[in-house]
Parts: C-alpha cells; sequence; structure tokens
C-alpha cells in the first residue's frame, strides 16, 4: 500500500536520483499527517462551538489544577503564541463567560486567568469525548506501533528543543 508521499518520492527519485528521499518523505508524512490532523480536530471542535485554540486554553487551565487557573504568561507559552494572541483568546474567552481574570495577590502588577464554573462544565464534558475522538482517529495503530510512534516522536521534539511547556 502507497500513499501520497510515496508518490512524491517517486518523482523526485525520476527527477533527482541524487538525492536521499527519506528525509522528505519522513517530513512529508508528519506535514500531510498535521493537516490532516488539524482539519479532523476543527470539524470536531466546531461541532461543539469551540475553536481548537479555546479547548487549549481551557484544557490548560483544566490540567493546572485546582484552582484552575494560570498567569497570562504560563497560557502563552503552553500555547506558544504572542503575547498579543493570548490577551485577543483570554479576552474572548472572558466574553464567552468561560474564563475570568483575577489579580494575582502576591503581586498586583500580574493577572490570573481563572476557569469560571461554566468553563470547568464546558472542558470536563468534551475531555472525554476530545479523547474518544484522538482514539478514532488513531483506530489503526496497534499499542506497539502507539509505543513506537510515541517514543520516535518524542525524541524528534526532544532533539528540537521541545522538552518543557516554560
Amino acid at each position: 500500500m502507497s500513499d501520497a508521499v510515496d508518490q512524491l518520492l517517486e518523482q523526485w527519485k525520476r527527477e533527482r536520483p541524487d538525492l536521499a528521499p527519506w528525509p522528505m518523505g519522513i517530513v512529508g508524512r508528519i506535514t500531510r499527517l498535521s493537516l490532516l490532523l488539524d482539519r479532523e480536530l476543527k470539524e470536531f471542535f466546531n461541532r461543539h462551538g469551540l475553536e481548537r485554540w479555546e479547548f487549549d486554553v481551557l484544557a490548560t487551565l483544566r490540567r493546572s489544577g485546582p484552582p484552575y487557573e494560570l498567569t497570562a504568561g504560563a497560557l502563552n507559552r503552553a500555547a506558544m503564541v504572542t503575547s498579543g494572541a493570548i490577551t485577543n483568546r483570554i479576552d474572548r474567552l472572558a466574553g464567552r463567560g468561560l474564563v475570568e481574570r483575577i489579580r494575582d495577590e502576591d503581586d498586583r502588577r500580574s493577572v490570573r486567568v481563572r476557569l469560571t464554573d461554566e468553563g470547568w462544565r464546558l472542558i470536563e464534558e468534551l475531555v472525554p469525548l476530545h479523547v474518544a475522538n484522538e482514539a478514532r482517529i488513531l483506530h489503526t495503530l496497534g499499542e506497539e506501533e502507539r509505543e513506537q510512534l510515541a517514543g520516535a516522536l518524542r525524541g524528534l521534539l526532544e532533539s528540537l528543543g521541545d522538552t518543557s511547556l516554560d
């Protein structure tokens, strides 16, 4: 069985037999997979009235544990976006009543972002559905394949310096 990347690699082998095709094969598959996963996840979140980034912010707050709050800076680092983008995201989620801003009692210049009760209920409902959707997407992988893939991807991320949310 072959995929679309195999077809691209065959073309490169014909046109540039001097090039080693394996890097293009791996990066090409990761890139195509990323696009397909983004599409699948976007459809899932759209069905639940959310954007993917909204889920990401709510999930980040939820997994932080009680009281389900973080500084805007910590959210920014977890989301890997600009400070302006995280401010916009917080504004939009606050406008929907899913998060609230709270002045940090230890540092009055700092603002903490906390899940509201409505935000907590929404993320509690969606996390199991999201995990089930991801399992559906990955259903063709056996347990050993999942472990091998996770290990290989972890190693690649580590080699590129993605070792911490901080």
